[in-house]
């Protein structure tokens, strides 16, 4: 599927907003719909960003049945964070799902990040959102090309300072 055909919106689903939006409540809707619409619309690559993941609801019974649906070959979920720490604690089934689907799981720890330095954000090929304020709730989201490319260029800037972490598992002896 092509990017131009990633940002049509599922029929099913209603659009994904765009514009400043406030609200902890709305962020966490716009995060189910955004993975809803990811599954629905074939979305090659996720890049999901944030201090720890904490407030997400990553660990919901319906993300991760977007997520499940979402996955398929080629596809691509990039995960940033200070650490995966909170990640791992408060989303269990996020984190079996990730061990499921580990070949597309990619993740990274800027463990350097000082509060408010690392982005909360979701991007996609068609559709961003970023989390400006995050104790106030208040978000851009946004279908605008330079937007998308700026948010990418921020985001693998954080990758490139990141080092592989949130193993599917982990082997010892």
């Amino acid at each position: 599927m092509n990017p131009a055909e990633e940002s049509i919106p599922s029929p099913e689903l209603p659009a994904l907003p765009q514009g400043r939006l406030e609200g902890h409540a709305l962020f966490v809707d716009l995060v189910r719909q955004a993975l809803a619409t990811a599954a629905a619309e074939g979305w090659s690559r996720i890049v999901l960003c944030d201090v720890n993941f904490a407030d997400w609801p990553l660990g919901e019974r319906d993300v991760v049945a977007s997520l499940h649906a979402w996955s398929a070959r080629g596809r691509t979920l990039q995960l940033i964070a200070r650490d995966f720490r909170d990640l791992r604690e408060r989303h269990p089934r996020f984190v079996q799902w990730r061990v499921t689907w580990s070949h597309l799981v990619e993740a990274h720890a800027c463990s350097s990040a000082a509060d408010g330095d690392l982005p909360s954000a979701l991007w996609s090929p068609g559709w961003t959102m970023e989390r400006i304020d995050p104790l106030r709730g208040t978000l851009l989201a946004s279908h605008d090309a330079a937007r998308r490319v700026a948010l990418r260029e921020q985001l693998n800037q954080w990758w490139q300072k990141g080092a592989p972490a949130f193993p599917a598992s982990t082997l010892g002896l």
